[in-house]
């Protein structure tokens, strides 16, 4: 298989576009609660944060 197939193939794959989707959508949600509660909620975030980035490099690793 050439480069050129396989980046063709690749533009074409829709596999986990909606994970990222969503995933956009919770950071920017947690962008503008934390600026209107700064110094109550960056703990909190900073927690979900860290999970949310386990399970992404967890489900990125398996393909």
């Amino acid at each position: 298989m050439t480069i050129i197939k396989m980046l063709r193939k690749l533009q074409r794959d829709e596999r986990g576009q909606d994970l990222i989707e969503y995933a956009m959508i919770v950071g920017f949600v947690a962008v503008a609660v934390g600026a209107t509660f700064p110094a109550t909620l960056a703990p909190a975030l900073s927690t979900i944060f860290s999970k949310l980035d386990g399970v992404v490099t967890l489900a990125a690793s398996m393909g």
